[in-house]
């Protein structure tokens, strides 16, 4: 989706008034789309191109996936090709600002801060290149048009640069002894696999499906399917590299069909020890540097606040789809506290927004109208509200401020809402 452009021939007034229809619309869809992001980010995977189909040994899914588990590659570049597609409504250049915000970034904030920079990666196409070498160096720089962003992260120091402003962002990782091996390459396949693994349980259908060839190397198919009905996910097909375990390509694709909702997979890769020059950075001359304990104050949010999360984990992308805590469990999260209602792939977390409820109709004027049309409205024991749908995450905000999401369909949000009255 373009990015809003504003309109030279828009009066001071009428501008004024478009800027606070989207700020309010902000309030009221920032939860929905932080959980389509999320979910998003969680699926990073890629249709599987069939370049071939090699002649490996058979392998049942129990011994692949313990293949999987053992792998342990430490050292590897090349380059990741990603393309998501949601459906998000257009909200006519409102969801680059929901992104950002989403991520943290507020007012005054540097363009170079991973955590609302790789909000990027949750729509378009978008080729990266990778390298890492170890658990304490790794790289992945993001390509546009005659700009590019990167992000390295070299022992304690984690840097984030965007060319395009010349900005800097400085954070420091982690030292805690159980982040070690987490901290691995961002947008790897290989993360986002062990995290949809741990959604393998009796809700849960898991394959081999034949061979596929995957950058130049062999690699096995292996295909996790939900078995509750009521799920919007299709499939997940991880492409496995033969000879070291490491996925390779990770596909997610919708139970409504069409294509993936997000594909991400390496079109080239190498095991071989990157350079040590790979991880350097020092900021160029010039360029405006961020330090992470400046940017709360940067972004204007006050000391009471929850924090942020810094970057010291930088390539840490989230739980993957079907993977919720139990039934009934409270996160402490949000103004009513987060809790999930089912499990496996039908899992939906709701929590009460603690406000007003949602404006809507003739009730909420104009902004009412702007809000019926992004989304279907639907009544049932609980009352009204809205639903909100993308290719994968459905969000019901009812009229009295309660959100039900999750990888479900409409009907189930509804079944859900009525439910818990």
């Amino acid at each position: 989706m373009a990015p809003y452009a504003s309109d030279d021939s828009t009066t001071a007034g009428e501008g004024d008034e478009q800027r606070s229809v989207r700020r309010k619309a902000a309030r009221y869809i920032v939860p929905v789309t932080v959980v389509g992001v999320a979910a998003a980010t969680i699926g990073l995977v890629p249709a599987l191109a069939d370049s071939g189909d090699p002649d490996l040994p058979k392998i049942t899914a129990q011994q692949l996936i313990e293949k999987i588990a053992k792998s342990d590659v430490q050292q590897l570049s090349g380059t990741v090709k990603i393309s998501t597609d949601l459906g998000l409504p257009n909200l006519g250049g409102l969801e680059s600002g929901l992104l950002s915000g989403a991520a943290g970034k507020g007012e005054g904030g540097s363009s170079a801060d991973p955590t609302a920079k790789l909000t990027e990666l949750a729509s378009g196409t978008h080729t990266l290149r990778v390298a890492a070498d170890g658990p304490d160096k790794q790289k992945l720089s993001l390509l546009e048009n005659a700009a590019e962003y990167s992000l390295i992260h070299n022992g304690k120091d984690v840097w984030g640069y965007d060319s395009k402003s010349n900005e800097v962002y400085h954070g420091t990782s982690s030292d805690s002894p159980e982040r070690g091996k987490d901290q691995q390459t961002p947008a790897m396949p290989k993360d986002f696999a062990e995290e949809a693994l741990k959604a393998v349980d009796d809700t849960t259908s898991v394959t081999v499906d034949g061979t596929a060839q995957v950058a130049g190397r062999d690699a096995y198919k292996l295909v996790v399917k939900p078995k509750q009905s009521g799920s919007t996910v299709g499939a997940i097909t991880v492409a496995v590299d033969a000879k070291t375990g490491m996925p390779l390509k990770f596909t997610l694709t919708p139970a409504s069909g069409g294509s993936a909702v997000v594909d991400a997979g390496f079109t080239k890769v190498s095991f071989a020890r990157p350079a040590a020059s790979t991880f350097d950075f020092a900021p160029p001359k010039g360029a405006k540097v961020t330090e992470e304990k400046d940017a709360g104050k940067a972004s204007g949010k006050a000391s009471g606040d929850t924090p942020r999360k810094a970057p010291g984990k930088p390539f840490d992308l989230g739980e993957a789809p079907g993977h919720a805590p139990k039934a009934g469990k409270d996160s402490g999260q949000g103004p009513g506290g987060m809790k999930t209602i089912g499990e496996g792939w039908t899992a939906i977390a709701t929590f009460d927004t603690g406000g007003e409820g949602m404006p809507s109709g003739k009730a909420g004027g104009e902004f009412g109208g702007f809000i019926d049309s992004l989304g279907d409205k639907v009544q049932g024991k609980f009352g009204s509200g809205t639903v909100f749908s993308t290719r994968l995450v459905n969000a019901l905000v009812t009229d009295d401020g309660k959100v039900y999401a999750g990888l479900v369909t409409k009907d189930a949000l509804v079944k859900a809402a009525d439910a818990a009255k």
